[in-house]
C-alpha cells in the first residue's frame, strides 16, 4: 500500500508594518486579503497616537522576528508640531530625523514617509504632482476630483465593493502610482515642503513585485 507523502508548505517570510494611521492599516489588510498568492505574511500594526519614540521601539522589536519591517509615517503631524514649536529644545522634525538616521545601516528596516499623508499615495494613482499639501484637509479637494466619495472610514476602505486595494489596483492605476512615486524619490529633510509618497518601496520587494507587476 502506497503511503501518501505529506506536502510541506514553504515557510512564509514575515513582513511587518508599523503604521500611525487607520487608512494605512486597512489598505495593507486589503492587500493581504486580495493577493492570496503572496509568499509572505503581511503583519500590519496600528500605533495610533503613539509617540515617534514608541513607534521606533516597536520597529526594533519587530526587526528581531521579521525579515523586513516597514515603518510608515505620515509627515503632516510632524510638520504641524514643528511649525508650532516655540521654546522646545528639539522639534518633532529633529527628533524624527535622529530616529530615521539610526536605520541607515539596518537593511531589515525600511522607513516610508508620506507627505503629508497616505492620501498623497492615493492621489498618485491618478496624476503626477509634486504639490505640497500641509495636511489631509488641504489635499482632499484634489483627491475628490478622482474619488468624489472618498472617506477615511473602514466602511469605505474595507466594506465597499470594490475595496480600496481593488479600486486602486484596477486599470493599471497601481503601476501608475508606483511610477509616479518613484519619480518623486525619497524624503528630503532639507526640502520638507514637497509632496511625495514612499509607498512604492513596499512594491519593490521581490515577492510583492512578482504579483503586482502583471497588473
Amino acid at each position: 500500500m502506497r503511503t501518501s507523502k505529506k506536502i510541506i508548505q514553504p515557510i512564509k517570510s514575515v513582513f511587518s508594518f508599523v503604521v500611525d494611521g487607520e487608512c494605512e492599516y486597512w489598505y495593507l489588510q486589503m492587500l493581504k486579503d486580495n493577493e492570496k498568492s503572496l509568499n509572505i505574511h503581511l503583519s500590519p500594526e496600528i500605533y495610533k497616537k503613539k509617540t515617534l519614540k514608541e513607534q521606533y521601539k516597536r520597529v526594533l522589536e519587530l526587526a528581531k522576528e521579521s525579515e523586513k519591517v516597514f515603518w510608515i509615517v505620515d509627515f503632516d503631524v510632524i510638520y504641524k508640531e514643528t511649525q508650532e514649536a516655540k521654546s522646545r529644545k528639539k522639534t518633532a522634525l529633529q527628533e524624527f530625523q535622529e530616529l530615521y538616521n539610526k536605520y541607515k545601516n539596518n537593511n531589515k528596516v525600511i522607513v516610508i514617509v508620506n507627505n503629508p499623508c497616505f492620501e498623497f499615495w492615493v492621489l498618485l494613482h491618478f496624476c503626477y504632482t509634486t504639490r505640497f499639501y500641509k495636511d489631509y484637509k488641504t489635499l482632499l479637494p484634489s483627491l475628490q476630483k478622482y474619488l468624489s466619495n472618498y472617506e477615511k472610514t473602514e466602511e469605505y476602505f474595507v466594506r465597499t465593493t470594490p475595496d480600496i486595494y481593488k479600486r486602486l489596483k484596477q486599470d493599471g492605476k497601481l503601476q501608475t502610482a508606483i511610477s509616479n512615486s518613484e519619480k518623486l524619490g525619497e524624503f528630503d529633510f532639507k526640502n520638507v515642503e514637497t509632496g511625495m509618497a514612499e509607498m512604492y518601496k513596499i512594491f519593490r520587494e521581490e515577492e510583492i513585485k512578482k504579483i503586482t507587476a502583471t497588473i
